[in-house]
């Protein structure tokens, strides 16, 4: 194809990595094709409200393969509201002459680009979760920057817990998937990991602690992810409802079950929730240079005109898939790899 005008944003949650991928869109397609990048800003309301910034291939742009978060903007959209805007995403593309939308987001965004690719619309995919649980790729970017900071965190309890014989609960980031918690639990030697795969039992996790003390070790480190949840049977956890976007709301698992331990087996426990802190920040290497991979194959796969697809690592190919296959389900942990991991609980 000759000259093209390729429409970009960003939606979802940031991530490190996300400027990695602009970047390596904005230097392919501008520096390599003279095609024109036009980013909407804020995420999906850039381009229901007609908001725009146009990018080139210059050192401001070039600069941002190091740095976290996104220059376009992020927002969540309710998919409501995305669904009755369709009509109106496609009259601003099409004001603005876009020949092909490039969306960087995680399940919401890339349903979001299903529907549009279904109504006609030129989209090519680039699959952002920091929680790795979108499925057909073997990871996503940011997945390894949020690993190596909670991995970091652990390391870090590990020294102080010993030193007061105590409990040290880590809260991490995982909805609906615990792949950061099964990675920084393995990476650090944590004691023990819950994930929201596996329903935990309150009893159980005690008895596992009460073990560790009595064979006269100082210090016990927990992982917890997120979304992780007891059996109902062990413990109730508080109810968060529903947020604005149709998410749970998360209330603080660790926290619940720290009090819960500490009546239990009566060790002090200490709770560490990382928080957004996973989000912030310069990228890893290996994020950087695989948002940057994304982002290159995402515009060649925009000049060749393989539109409804997203780029995704398997192996170490990046390779396309239908956008349809990648929103039917979420990439969950499966049980072997947490029984694998739980050869190191205890």
């Amino acid at each position: 194809m000759g000259h093209m005008r390729i429409g970009m944003l960003t939606g979802g949650g940031d991530c490190p990595g996300l400027n990695a991928v602009i970047r390596a869109v904005v230097r392919t397609a501008n520096g390599r094709y003279g095609d024109s990048i036009v980013g909407f800003q804020d995420g999906w309301r850039g381009l229901l409200e007609d908001r725009r910034i146009y990018m080139q291939n210059d050192d401001r742009t070039d600069r941002l393969l190091t740095k976290g978060g996104t220059v376009l903007g992020t927002a969540r959209t309710h998919p409501d509201k995305l669904k009755a805007g369709i009509e109106q995403i496609k009259q601003t593309l099409d004001d603005n002459g876009i020949d092909v939308l490039i969306p960087i987001g995680g399940e919401g965004t890339l349903t979001a680009a299903h529907w549009l690719s279904e109504e006609g619309v030129a989209v090519v995919g680039v699959p952002k979760t920091i929680d790795n649980d979108i499925d057909c790729t073997d990871v996503t970017f940011g997945h390894d920057t949020a690993l190596s900071i909670a991995t970091d965190a652990i390391d870090r309890l590990h020294t102080t817990a010993e030193s007061h014989q105590r409990v040290m609960l880590v809260e991490v980031m995982g909805r609906h998937a615990g792949w950061i918690a099964l990675h920084a639990g393995l990476a650090s030697g944590a004691h023990l990991t819950l994930v929201p795969e596996e329903p935990f039992d309150v009893d159980a996790v005690c008895k596992m602690m009460k073990k560790r003390f009595q064979r006269g070790d100082s210090h016990f480190i927990c992982v917890v992810a997120e979304g992780a949840h007891p059996d109902p049977e062990s413990m109730t956890l508080r109810e968060g409802g529903i947020d604005e976007y149709g998410h749970e709301r998360f209330t603080g698992v660790a926290q619940q079950l720290a009090v819960e331990i500490e009546r239990r087996i009566g060790k002090e426990v200490r709770t560490t929730v990382l928080g957004h802190v996973q989000r912030g920040g310069k990228p890893t290497p290996y994020d950087r240079i695989l948002a940057t991979r994304f982002g290159l194959h995402a515009a060649e796969a925009a000049h060749a005109g393989h539109f409804g697809n997203m780029v995704a690592l398997r192996g170490t190919k990046i390779e396309l898939v239908p956008l349809a296959d990648a929103v039917k389900q979420l990439k969950k942990v499966p049980t072997d790899r947490y029984q694998e991991a739980s050869a190191f609980f205890g």
